[in-house]
C-alpha cells in the first residue's frame, strides 16, 4: 500500500508545494534526449511532473502509480500522457524506450522480493535494448542525519501549512521517517515512510542478476556525491 503522503488527497494536494521546483528532473530530461527515447514509462509518477514535461517535448509518456489520489492530480495536469493504476506489472509488454524512477521510488521496495519483482516487471515493459534509469541516495553519505527539519509553506488554496519531519528509526539498510502536517483549519496528519539503501555493489549485482547491463552509475548533478544515477540496458 502507498503511504498516505500519496495516498491522502489532502495530503497529496500539498505535496508539490513542499517537494519544491523539481530542479533535479533537468538531467534526467537530458539523459532522455541523450538516449533518444520516444517512449517513457514513469514507474512511480506520483503527481505527474516529469511525464508533464515530456508531454510537452512530444514524447509519449506512460506513467504508473500504486496511488490512485496521486494520479488523479498527473491525470489533471496531463491529460495528454497515458495513466496506469498499480505497480510496475500494470505496463508489461509496453514495449517502451526508456523506464524511469526519480525521487525515491527506487528505495520504496523494502525487500529482496519486492525489488526483485520490480526489476523484471521494469524490464518486461521495456523494448529489446530499452533502457532503465533511476535514482537511490548512497547510504554512506547518511542524508537521513539532515531529515529532522520544520517547515512552513503557503500552499495554494489551503493557506500555512506547517510540516514536521522526525526520523524515527535507522536500522540499514531500512531508515524509517513520520511526516507530520498541521493545516490552517487545525487538522493534523501524519505519514510514515520507510526507505531501503543499496550500495554500489548490490546494485550493479541485482541489476545483473536481472537481465540488465550497467552502463554508468553517476552522480546527481544538483546533489554532487549523495545520489547514484543509474543508467542500465536490457539485454
Amino acid at each position: 500500500m502507498p503511504d498516505p503522503i500519496f495516498a491522502d488527497p489532502r495530503l497529496v494536494a500539498v505535496y508539490d508545494t513542499f517537494d519544491g521546483p523539481r530542479d533535479d528532473l533537468d538531467a534526467y530530461l537530458a539523459i532522455i534526449a541523450d538516449l533518444g527515447a520516444r517512449h517513457v514509462l514513469d514507474l512511480g509518477c506520483g503527481t505527474g511532473n516529469l511525464g508533464a514535461l515530456l508531454v510537452a517535448r512530444g514524447l509519449e509518456v506512460t506513467g504508473v502509480d500504486p496511488a490512485a489520489a496521486s494520479l488523479d492530480v498527473a491525470k489533471a495536469r496531463t491529460p495528454g500522457a497515458r495513466w496506469l493504476h498499480g505497480d510496475a506489472t500494470a505496463a508489461a509488454g509496453l514495449d517502451a524506450d526508456l523506464v524511469i524512477m526519480t525521487g525515491n521510488v527506487a528505495q520504496v521496495f523494502l525487500t529482496d522480493t519486492d525489488w526483485s519483482a520490480t526489476l523484471t516487471a521494469a524490464r518486461m515493459a521495456l523494448r529489446p535494448g530499452g533502457h532503465l534509469v533511476f535514482e537511490t541516495r548512497r547510504p554512506e553519505r547518511r542524508a537521513w542525519l539532515e531529515w529532522n527539519t520544520h517547515t512552513t509553506r503557503d500552499v495554494p488554496g489551503i493557506g500555512p501549512v506547517h510540516h514536521h519531519r522526525a526520523v524515527t528509526e535507522v536500522h540499514l539498510p531500512l531508515v524509517t521517517f513520520t511526516s507530520t502536517y498541521h493545516f490552517p483549519d487545525g487538522t493534523t496528519l501524519t505519514s510514515t515512510s520507510t526507505l531501503r539503501y543499496r550500495d554500489r555493489p548490490t546494485l550493479q549485482h541485482d541489476l545483473t542478476t536481472h537481465g540488465y547491463h550497467v552502463l554508468d552509475i553517476r552522480q546527481a548533478p544538483d546533489r554532487p556525491n549523495k545520489e547514484f544515477v543509474v543508467i542500465a540496458q536490457a539485454r
